[in-house]
């Protein structure tokens, strides 16, 4: 049986996977600074790396994959919405921290084993800090505490940036009191009406490097099997992460594989709050079925970039459509099956969802096929392969009165067919012809039996 590989960004190419410890296998994903709603580039990210700590829990066990995802509760944006708001920080956090919990659980995301905070370890990272001074990695300097970038030899292996080049683009605006260009803030003061911490440098805060060594090496440990996040934070985040994590545990790394996604796509340019062409996660929710834009995350490679229009989210609507008016013979059946070879093959393949999606396509080809106890068990293999992936949740009945963006609500629907039985009643045939009719239009299927009229959308 083959085993998992991945793309190991640090290696630049395929690797089988290994864990340090079968029976406890780590992973971190770099989560959101929580001051607004996210957009859905933020959401494949965490859909990406969902799908691998649903492939780890399928290969080792559900109890022993552990998978910490964090939020940082404290930053530059958080502190300036918090004073163009005039709400207080806890709050605006609290918010976005649960807004963006509510719309993962939406797209069928697995809860992670853990979800820190950045402002739960602040003693940590002051200990962390001190570790740096103390080992010659890390200066104080007019409140501020800096780490020498000249500390760590390999700086730069992971996103391949040159070292002289950097420190020329840094020079730009340079910090006087910092000893190299490239030397980045691991502690900064605080303003009066800033939040601030106290340290032996003064109040202030950590910088957001800091924070994800500080809650990697509590919650999983100084070394983790598999590091992951966007392409746009092997530089700087990911590159000043190794640096002080290795020269606080002694050279050990901070993690043995590095995983990266690639960005999404509007048009030619990469979807950015900073340019302002973004689609937020949200709004998306109102639209579309969370299943939908989970397909649609998912339709390309995890590292390859994903062009997002209307046009894929269509898409997707049409073959999770097709899927489910499949599993519609087996809506209530709580039979289970295990996901077939075709499947499980192409996601241990370093996640290759094209493949596995091909792999569906497949299995529901065959079960087309079938009659009997034959179909029904392909049904259930279909679905089984399915739910490794986090598709086929719904019930197919409900799935196809799930209201969308177009189209008439359930409760429009369901009146109108009041109407219809009305007309029927009576014997007025024109009318209930005309119902069914523009209901038909609307892609809204009446089907008549003798309890009464069904109906789904098409």
């Amino acid at each position: 049986m083959m085993s998992l590989q991945f793309y190991d960004s640090m290696a630049r190419g395929k690797r089988a996977f290994e864990p340090a410890d079968p029976s406890r296998v780590t992973m971190y994903v770099c989560g959101p600074t929580v001051y607004n709603y996210t957009h859905i580039g933020n959401a494949r990210s965490a859909i990406a790396f969902d799908l691998l700590f649903r492939v780890l829990r399928h290969e080792y066990g559900a109890d022993h994959v552990h998978y910490a995802r964090n939020f940082t509760d404290i930053d530059d944006k958080i502190i300036k919405a918090s004073k163009e708001t005039g709400a207080p920080i806890a709050e605006i956090t609290e918010k976005f921290a649960q807004v963006y919990l509510d719309e993962l659980a939406e797209l069928n995301s697995l809860a992670p084993t853990a979800t820190p905070r950045a402002t739960e370890h602040l003693p940590e990272m002051i200990a962390l800090v001190e570790r740096l001074i103390k080992n010659d990695a890390a200066y104080a300097a007019e409140n501020h505490v800096l780490f020498s970038i000249e500390a760590f030899d390999d700086y730069g292996k992971l996103s391949g940036v040159d070292r002289d080049e950097m420190i020329a683009g840094a020079r730009v605006e340079v910090a006087p009191y910092k000893k190299n260009p490239a030397d980045f803030v691991l502690w900064k003061p605080a303003a009066d009406d800033e939040p601030g911490w106290d340290s032996p440098w003064g109040r202030g805060r950590p910088g957001w490097h800091l924070e994800c060594s500080v809650m990697i090496e509590k919650r999983l440990g100084e070394t983790i099997d598999i590091h992951c996040g966007g392409q746009d934070l092997k530089f700087p985040h990911h590159e000043n992460e190794i640096a002080q994590s290795a020269c606080a545990h002694h050279g050990a790394p901070l993690a043995r594989y590095w995983m990266h996604n690639g960005f999404l796509r509007m048009g030619t340019d990469k979807m950015s709050k900073s340019i302002g062409n973004v689609v937020l996660t949200h709004e998306l929710l109102k639209e579309w079925p969370g299943e939908v834009i989970r397909w649609a995350l998912l339709s390309a490679h995890y590292r390859q970039p994903l062009e997002w229009t209307d046009d894929l989210l269509r898409q997707s609507k049409r073959q999770l459509d097709r899927f489910y008016r499949a599993l519609e013979d087996i809506a209530g059946d709580e039979g289970d099956a295990a996901p077939p070879e075709s499947v499980v093959l192409a996601l241990k393949d370093d996640l290759n969802t094209p493949e596995a999606f091909a792999g569906l396509h497949e299995l529901r080809d065959i079960a087309a096929q079938q009659e009997g106890d034959a179909r029904r068990m392909a049904l259930l293999r279909l679905r089984a392969a399915g739910r490794l992936m986090g598709f086929f949740t719904a019930d197919p009945r409900a799935w196809f009165k799930a209201e969308t963006q177009d189209g008439p609500t359930e409760a429009e629907i369901d009146a109108l067919l009041a109407k219809r039985a009305e007309a029927r009643a009576a014997k007025d045939f024109a009318t209930s012809d005309r119902i069914r009719d523009d209901l038909a239009a609307q892609g809204i299927l009446i089907e008549d039996g003798p309890d009464g009229a069904t109906w789904r959308r098409g």
